[in-house]
């Protein structure tokens, strides 16, 4: 086996702690979500818990009062005083019947001393309480003891579970007991609301007797069930009791066995067809003498435990691979550093190579713009030289003329002949300057251009071979100062080429017109429009091209190309399209800089 090499044991130390880290960020997981998680549903059912008894204190006090209110009445211990008096009886029945309709009671009744019914407000019912003997019962006792007496039982003669309110009946005037009226509060009502309180919470319920039996449950397999062994002795006592008269009372299967002196603790009970987890609080009711519990599920917080485990799971290897990868970004980058410093010495290096060779392009690109201007002023040449020639001559005929005038002694003849020579002289000033001004080289700086200036320059070069060639000139510009930002003598060029080939592309037509416009709103749209044959539709994207010519347009095939390249650097664009009547049509769209309407 060949021995590990240094990068290989690295890399297993490396991995040995990652794995080990995840088991502990797990394990600390699992247990914090749990703790947290109890300390939470323990808190929750704490506060269920006080308002589930609030409830149940408000449900049974409603009730409490009305034996002590109806004790006052005379008619009891009249009829106390004299039981075979039937008619006393009925009239008694009657206004219990009453009373219990009034108060929604399940029933209400009147023992004598002996434990013995004597009228009932259901004395009409079979199971009617009246002949029965409740001297059995807790709340006899405690009434004929002179107390208000309070049980909770399962009725011998209804078989239906109430909470059972006592009160004694004095002699009038005295203080000798005569028997008890009793009250008697249906459970199911109550348990109904309390299960509908549950459902809303999300728990179940249950209350349970002094002897640990569940009479009120939220689920109906854990009502009349023992949640502590059912011993001979207890079964016994029950029986004696007859708190829950002949109905069975089971065990409540519960893992671990239950604990009735400890809060918050775990159960296992089942819920209809399996078996789950609760946690268990409980307060005590001391007045019903009832234990009331709420059993809050631990289900959904094992059910969220294996996503929160892999969510921890995953940020714990998101951040060590995050200090992995910026301890391999701190190694790679020393490295680019190093790497870094042998560029910069090799680019500086470049650099000035590549600067050398920029201002050589730049010259080279003024010397090709110069050539093309040269280029169309010799296109130019003939129509320049008739331009010339024709004042020349003019003014050699006037300078003859005017010694002719001297001579004879003509003073005023020829001092107008003088006159009209400056003019002559003046336009040819005007004209020598202008191509002047045209062939100089630019100088490369932008500012601010009135378009309407420059195209009339751009005339004036452009004007003898417009005369020569018979075209007819149709300019119309917009009133006002509208200008645009970048170099008027490159801008210049740019309507002289075009303007010029426009010219040479009439030579063979019969109708021969320039139409120039200019409109502003977005932008500038200057428009230059012959009536020559136009532009074949196989070369309209080929006529920008450098060197690209036609038979009918002479030159090199650069003008175009710079002029394209001089609108681009003005953020501008130039387009050729062919006219509906015939010719070509140049759009320059160039953006406003200044346009002010007069």
């Amino acid at each position: 086996m060949l021995p590990m090499t240094p990068k290989a044991k690295k890399r297993l130390f490396l991995t040995i702690v990652l794995l080990v880290g995840l088991l502990l960020t797990l394990k600390l997981t699992y247990w914090v979500h749990l703790h947290q998680g109890k300390i939470d549903i323990q808190a929750q059912s704490e506060k269920q818990l006080k308002e589930l008894v609030s409830f149940l204190d408000g449900s049974l006090s409603r009730y409490e009062s009305i034996p002590h209110v109806l004790s006052t009445n005379p008619m009891l211990a009249n009829v106390l005083n004299d039981q075979q008096n039937s008619s006393k009886i009925q009239e008694l029945n009657l206004y219990l019947e009453e009373i219990q309709h009034v108060t929604e009671a399940s029933d209400i009744y009147l023992i004598d001393e002996q434990g013995v019914a004597i009228a009932a407000s259901n004395w009409q019912q079979s199971f009617s309480f009246i002949g029965k003997n409740y001297s059995f019962r807790p709340y006899y006792s405690d009434a004929i003891s002179g107390n208000l007496g309070r049980y909770y039982a399962v009725g011998t003669s209804s078989d239906k579970r109430g909470f059972y309110f006592s009160y004694p009946i004095y002699q009038q005037g005295g203080k000798e007991i005569l028997g008890a009226i009793i009250v008697k509060v249906d459970i199911s009502g109550i348990e109904q609301q309390s299960t509908s309180i549950a459902i809303a919470g999300q728990y179940q319920f249950l209350i349970s007797d002094p002897e640990d039996i569940v009479f009120i449950s939220s689920v109906d397999a854990w009502r009349l069930k023992s949640l502590t062994p059912l011993t001979e002795i207890k079964q016994h006592t029950l029986d004696t009791s007859k708190r829950y008269a002949a109905r069975p009372i089971g065990e409540l299967l519960i893992k671990p066995a239950y604990e009735s002196g400890r809060q918050a603790m775990i159960y296992q009970l089942q819920t209809g067809n399996k078996h789950e987890q609760y946690m268990d609080n409980h307060q005590q009711m001391s007045k019903a003498g009832w234990q009331v519990h709420i059993f809050a599920p631990i289900n959904p917080l094992m059910t969220s435990l294996p996503a929160l485990m892999l969510l921890s799971a995953s940020i714990y290897l998101l951040l060590a691979l995050s200090i992995l990868f910026s301890a391999e970004r701190r190694r790679n980058l020393h490295r680019m550093q190093l790497a870094q410093s042998l560029l910069e010495q090799r680019v500086e290096e470049r650099t000035q190579d590549l600067q050398q060779a920029n201002h050589q392009l730049k010259d080279t690109q003024d010397e090709l713009i110069q050539a093309a201007k040269l280029t169309v002023i010799g296109s130019l040449a003939a129509s320049i030289n008739h331009e010339l020639n024709q004042p020349l001559a003019a003014i050699r005929s006037y300078a003859q003329n005017t010694q002719t005038f001297l001579a004879r002694n003509m003073q005023d003849k020829a001092l107008d002949n003088i006159k009209i020579i400056i003019e002559l002289t003046d336009r040819l000033a005007d004209i020598v300057g202008q191509f002047k001004s045209f062939t100089r080289k630019s100088q490369g700086t932008d500012s601010a251009t009135d378009i309407g200036r420059c195209l009339k320059q751009a005339l004036t070069i452009v004007q003898p071979a417009i005369d020569k060639q018979g075209v007819e000139l149709d300019v119309q510009l917009p009133s006002g100062n509208y200008q645009v930002w970048g170099d008027k003598v490159r801008l210049q060029q740019v309507f002289v080429n075009i303007m010029s080939n426009a010219v040479v592309a009439m030579q063979q037509s019969v109708k021969r017109q320039l139409i120039i416009r200019v409109t502003g709103e977005d932008k500038f749209c200057i428009s230059i429009q012959d009536t020559g044959p136009g532009v074949r539709e196989s070369q309209i994207e080929k006529i920008f091209e450098p060197y690209f010519t036609t038979s009918e347009r002479h030159g090199l095939g650069l003008g175009l190309s710079i002029s394209q390249r001089i609108i681009e650097s003005m953020q501008g664009q130039i387009n050729v399209a062919n006219a509906e009547d015939g010719g070509a049509i140049f759009q320059i769209i160039l953006p406003i800089y200044l346009l002010e309407e007069r």
